[in-house]
């Protein structure tokens, strides 16, 4: 019966201490906590609330128990204090100030006896006398403090006697309950231990009495708490309850009784430690707890301010410490679901989507089309925000294979995929990762997700417009420095023309004479063909196609270079196609010669040409340095990104530019420290053919 009694009246003490604990925190967090003297009610709860647990910690007799004992008291007198200035009746009441003095004093003389009873410890007399004047002085205290609560309550308004009445019988309780206990122990010479024991009872009360009159209304009985309160409050019970499981249990093998005793209790302190150590730094139960205080105390998921304030707060970020745009894009809709990575697929010029930016999944092999066409469509027409365990479980009809493709269902950390559009067209899709405790996206999953996903999408699309408006502005300024170059090589090509006409009306040398027209005619054609490349730009400029052989192009090419660096033609089919050979030599040459750049001087560059249905497919391989995926994407094919001292960074643009006019397609594939493969696709004469007759079929219907 003893060790059950003690076991609870320690948890009677502990219930006390949490319950005065919430409740203070709770009226320091929620402004909508109505009521008089809140601040001074949630310091006396703070104060009763480490009271509580000093005496469940260290027992009631302690020193430490002791001292903080006269702090909570002080605390319920200071919150008594505060309730008279509910009806402002402390302007009229000046006589409360000096009472109100008066008692912390007596109360604040407990310390000076603790010192005495310290000083005195081995003089049993000195003992039963220290102990006297405390009682005395506690009872002093509570007269006094009763009285204040018999005004407070007596001399309010009707009115205000509506919120008073709950905080004065808590007070009430309080201090009557000392005044009988110490009146006893005043009359016994000692501290009753059973009374002694039940104030956690008196405790849990007055906590009470409170807690009804901050919420004293229907509407104020709404627990309200912020999210982040309620999580870490949740997590603090459960904290709490393993305290007291564990703490009970180590007790109850404390009084095994036998020599094992000490080594049980050990042993199962620190096993419960341990377990604590590695259980509840998890994500995965923070996840749970966040999940389970959610569904059951909010009727909604998601906190929207919150979350609007995060979400804007990761866009708006800057400074050059901040990952790019594409990044924190992706991160915004990732805290959402505390999913703890994602990737950011944008539309290629073909109508496929590629992997434009990753945030903390670098491993992850991404094909260079991540996404058909097919499935690009299906996000932009039908704006489905796609759970891939529904595809995966086979759950979810209606969507096309090539909206979620095998590379993706194969990585089961792929989650979900959430579609961003801005005004009916498909800017990207943000791919997140299964967050550390996965469940099921439901309606508020996917409002949420949808809002958030349009407006990323009006952020993406203006920094788009940005870029365009950049690059415009640059090809502006770099057509107006070409205009000014070829009006000056134009002028240079006339008056070398006319010298050469002149010198061959003028010259009296024969053999002079020929050999200068024969020098000014090959300057002459030079600049002309100069001329004429720096007036094309990406189109064919009405020029007629010629039939070319590739092999024999790549033959002559790789010849040029054999003094300099090594070129293999290592395949060559035979592969015929129409287009301009001037235009597709000068991007070849220009493939082939970043190519030798980027290798060893002993590192040979190989071309591979062969045939597949309907087009004669050219490689160009290298094994240099290669090019990371980022370079690619945002740097290889955009005009004036010049890895190159003093370079112009519009070889590779006009490459592509140059093989699209003849209707071909220009691929890149690259790996850093293992080389690159540029892959040319040109239509066969057999295939241009047909697409000229078609489109010229197509004119005369129209």
């Amino acid at each position: 019966m003893g060790l059950a009694w003690d076991m609870l009246v320690y948890l009677t003490f502990l219930a006390a201490a949490v319950a005065a604990l919430v409740l203070s925190l709770w009226l320091v967090t929620n402004q909508r906590g109505q009521g008089p003297a809140i601040s001074a009610s949630a310091t006396a709860l703070g104060l009763g609330a480490v009271w509580s647990f000093a005496v469940a910690g260290f027992g009631r007799d302690s020193l430490i128990a002791e001292l903080l004992l006269v702090t909570s008291n002080l605390g319920w007198l200071w919150m008594l204090y505060r309730l008279f200035s509910h009806d402002d009746r402390y302007k009229s009441l000046g006589p409360i100030r000096p009472v109100v003095g008066a008692l912390a004093f007596v109360e604040l003389m407990q310390f000076a006896l603790f010192a005495a009873r310290l000083q005195y410890a081995t003089q049993p007399d000195a003992q039963v006398l220290i102990l006297q004047f405390a009682f005395t002085f506690r009872l002093l205290l509570c007269v006094g403090a009763l009285v204040l609560v018999h005004n407070l309550y007596v001399g309010a308004s009707q009115q205000a006697r509506l919120s008073l009445r709950w905080p004065a019988a808590a007070l009430g309780a309080i201090f009557l309950y000392d005044l009988n206990f110490y009146t006893i122990a005043y009359l016994g010479n000692g501290v009753p231990t059973l009374l002694a024991e039940l104030r956690s009872a008196v405790m849990l009360t007055a906590v009470g009495l409170l807690a009804i009159g901050m919420l004293r209304n229907e509407r104020e009985m709404r627990f309200q708490p912020s999210r982040s309160f309620a999580f870490q409050s949740f997590s603090l019970l459960l904290i709490g309850g393993y305290l007291i499981v564990m703490v009970v249990v180590a007790q109850g093998l404390s009084y095994v009784g036998s020599d094992y005793g000490r080594i049980l209790q050990t042993g199962f302190v620190v096993l419960a430690s341990v377990a604590a150590l590695l259980v509840l730094p998890s994500s995965r139960l923070r996840g749970w707890l966040r999940v389970t205080v959610s569904k059951n105390l909010f009727q909604h998921r998601y906190d929207y301010r919150s979350e609007w304030l995060r979400f804007t707060d990761t866009i708006g970020r800057a400074g050059p410490q901040a990952a790019p745009l594409l990044e924190r894009a992706v991160q915004a809709v990732a805290d959402i679901t505390d999913s703890p990575s994602g990737m950011l697929f944008t539309p290629l010029e073909d109508g496929g989507l590629s992997l434009a930016a990753r945030w903390q999944c670098p491993e992850t092999d991404v094909p260079g089309e991540a996404i058909p066409i097919e499935g690009a469509r299906f996000f932009e027409q039908s704006q489905f925000i796609l759970d891939l365990d529904d595809i995966r479980k086979g759950s979810e009809s209606g969507v096309p294979a090539k909206a979620a493709p095998e590379w993706l269902l194969a990585d089961e950390r792929n989650w979900a995929m959430v579609p961003l559009l801005h005004y009916e067209r498909l800017v990207g899709v943000v791919l997140l990762a299964r967050p550390p405790l996965a469940r099921q996206l439901d309606w508020e999953d996917f409002d949420l997700l949808r809002i958030i996903g349009r407006q990323l999408a009006s952020y993406l699309a203006e920094q788009t417009s940005q870029d365009a408006l950049g690059e415009a502005q640059r090809f502006d300024e770099f057509n107006r420095r070409i205009a000014f170059v070829m009006h000056d090589i134009k002028n240079l090509a006339s008056q070398i023309s006319l010298l050469a006409k002149n010198a061959e009306k003028h010259s009296e040398n024969p053999e002079f004479r020929a050999d200068m027209i024969l020098t000014l005619r090959n300057s002459t054609d030079k600049l002309t063909a100069l001329l004429a490349r720096l007036g094309r730009y990406g189109s064919m400029g009405g020029k007629e196609r010629d039939d070319i052989e590739l092999g024999s192009m790549l033959m002559k090419i790789a010849a040029q270079y054999s003094a300099r660096h090594e070129v293999t033609l290592v395949h060559n089919e035979n592969c015929r196609i129409k287009g301009d050979a001037e235009a597709l030599e000068q991007a070849l040459v220009h493939l082939i010669q970043n190519a030798v750049e980027a290798s060893d001087a002993n590192a040979p560059v190989f071309l591979d040409l062969r045939q597949e249905p309907g087009n004669a497919v050219l490689e160009v391989l290298d094994s240099g340095a290669g090019m990371s995926p980022e370079f690619i994407r945002t740097r290889l094919f955009k005009p004036f990104q010049s890895s190159k001292q003093g370079g112009f960074g519009i070889g590779a643009y006009e490459a592509r530019e140059l093989i699209r006019a003849m209707g071909g397609r220009l691929d890149v594939e690259s790996r850093e420290g293992l080389g690159t493969r540029f892959i040319l696709r040109l239509p066969l004469s057999e295939t241009s053919d047909l697409i000229t007759a078609m489109h010229n079929a197509k004119k005369e219907v129209a």
